[in-house]
């Protein structure tokens, strides 16, 4: 007997583009002899429909959507979809054979922690699903089901031969191994082989790998298909086991993560109809790494970047830039906007008659530059990416309507360090990123001989304490008795909190760790707890 899983990249809320995208699946399958195909979690609609699984007519379009897949004959078909019962909601799988429905089974562990919230929207399955196919019994389970003992030994109780695991699970750095892992826990402990489908692409801030893989019942891998791109991934069951198929070599660390990057900005862009991408370019290596990401994901011909110069931008700044734009090819303008800052000075002088310099002056030209952009934004179409980093997220090292204006965030869950080292990886690809904009030290050049080490701890010191406190949840306390300065990790913990309210007014980006600054992180605004 012979499995189809169907990696692919559906859209959400898009049923009739699924369901068709679905039936070239399954015509594939079956001219490959495939006699089931495994669809990932909520295939049908995308994942995730969020409130979309509150609105009645929503059901009908899925209702129209199986229908239809219900009439193609030859091949069994796993359709991850939403289902209503009376008042209640699942997180279904609906198993199609030649015009007939065999079973429906419901997801019975519903996440809610992460970017989860399936409790707001389903009702927990209460009974496993098994479906013979070719003398093969084959048990169901969906996502965070394979993460806990009991749904799987409830399909080998059940009689199941060999177990499918439909997922919606999206990426975040060392997730794939995770994976791995997890699912072999489930094979030691039921002695049955497993196959796991996972979605592909972009949907908001999630990225979704694919890496859709089997286990044998030894817990080998014996099949992998590739991350991040649509695939058809072929099993064959024989005497009850899993037998060795194609087995795809993952990318690296930094390959892996530069990639999600990518296909989030691909997605997002296209998904939502946008013509292309704008970006401020700087000279300095965010905005160079945005870019880099822009042109992998979009062509150059789809990207415009424009240099925005004042008098306290380095000559060297605006060498480093024009240099990239040469090496990428894309569009690229110059808009000086010193006699703009010195119009909007003379107009506010008589109101800050007696006051010093502060960030007020600095800002202003940042908030100039998102105004430029925002304006070529409207006249073209194309989506302004913001270039900020989530070191800076985390601090409030970026200025409201300045820098964080624009409609997708690239780099909002890439920490500085990290930036620098996507940045060498990216060069051995190709070299697109101007060496010295590497090895130059970060400044935002707002004001002269300005450099980012003048107003936070090192970046790797930052990095170091950001990791502890946003991603693993340690105290400040815990972070101090790890060999953390007092001072530094105090001046780090306070920026995080009194920014909260800038991070809630920021784009949304792609997540590549496993607590991003988006459906994550909720924390109020207004809050006194230290």
């Amino acid at each position: 007997m012979r499995l189809a899983l169907a990696q692919f990249n559906p859209i959400v809320g898009d049923i009739t583009g699924n369901t068709r995208k679905i039936l070239d699946l399954a015509h594939a399958a079956m001219a490959q002899g495939a006699d089931v195909l495994i669809t990932p979690e909520l295939a049908l609609t995308g994942y995730s429909p969020e409130d979309l699984l509150l609105r009645e007519h929503f059901y009908r379009a899925i209702a129209a959507g199986l229908d239809e897949l219900e009439q193609l004959d030859g091949i069994t078909l796993v359709i991850g979809h939403p289902a209503r019962l009376g008042n209640e909601r699942f997180n279904a799988a609906t198993v199609l054979r030649d015009g007939h429905r065999l079973g429906q089974y419901h997801k019975m562990l519903l996440p809610n922690n992460e970017v989860f919230d399936e409790c707001r929207y389903f009702t927990p399955g209460a009974a496993p699903l098994v479906f013979e196919q070719n003398s093969v019994n084959i048990g169901i389970i969906i996502c965070e089901d394979g993460w806990a003992v009991d749904p799987a030994a409830e399909a080998a109780d059940a009689g199941a031969d060999v177990i499918v695991s439909l997922n919606a699970s999206p990426f975040h750095r060392n997730k794939i191994s995770t994976r791995h892992e997890v699912i072999r826990y489930r094979v030691q402990e039921t002695g049955l082989p497993m196959a796991y489908v996972n979605l592909t692409g972009g949907q908001d801030e999630l990225v979704f790998d694919g890496a859709s893989f089997a286990l044998n019942k030894a817990g080998e891998l014996v099949a992998q298909a590739a991350a991040y791109d649509d695939e058809l991934l072929l099993l064959d069951i024989v005497d009850g086991d899993i037998v060795a198929a194609n087995l795809t070599p993952q990318p690296d660390a930094l390959a892996s993560v530069y990639k999600a990057l990518v296909v989030g900005v691909r997605d997002y862009i296209g998904k939502n109809g946008f013509p292309g991408a704008l970006l401020g370019l700087s000279g300095g290596i965010d905005s160079a790494l945005t870019l880099a990401i822009a042109v992998d994901a979009l062509g150059a011909d789809n990207v415009h970047a424009v240099m925005m110069p004042s008098r306290y931008t380095a000559d060297i700044s605006v060498d480093d830039s024009r240099d990239m734009v040469e090496r990428v090819g894309v569009k690229y303008d110059e808009i000086e906007i010193w006699p703009m800052y010195e119009s909007f000075m003379a107009a506010l002088a008589p109101s800050f008659t007696g006051l010093a310099a502060d960030t007020t002056e600095e800002n202003l030209q940042a908030r100039i530059r998102g105004t430029l952009l925002m304006a070529l934004s409207n006249k073209t179409g194309k989506l302004v990416l913001t270039t900020g980093n989530k070191s800076e997220m985390t601090t409030g090292y970026c200025t409201l309507y300045g820098d964080m204006a624009g409609g997708f965030a690239v780099l909002k869950d890439v920490a500085k360090t990290l930036v620098f080292a996507l940045c060498r990886w990216r060069n051995t690809v190709s070299d697109i990123i101007p060496e010295r904009i590497i090895t130059r030290p970060p400044s935002a050049e707002l004001r002269p001989d300005q450099q980012d080490q003048d107003s936070l701890p090192p970046y790797d010191v930052l990095d170091a304490i950001m990791e502890r406190y946003v991603e693993q949840n340690q105290s400040a306390a815990e972070i101090i008795k790890a060999g953390f300065s007092e001072t530094d990790v105090g001046k780090v913990v306070r920026l995080l909190k009194i920014n909260e309210y800038k991070r809630r007014q920021a784009p949304v980006g792609p997540r590549i760790t496993h607590r991003g600054f988006g459906k994550d992180w909720r924390y109020p605004i207004t809050n006194r707890f230290s």
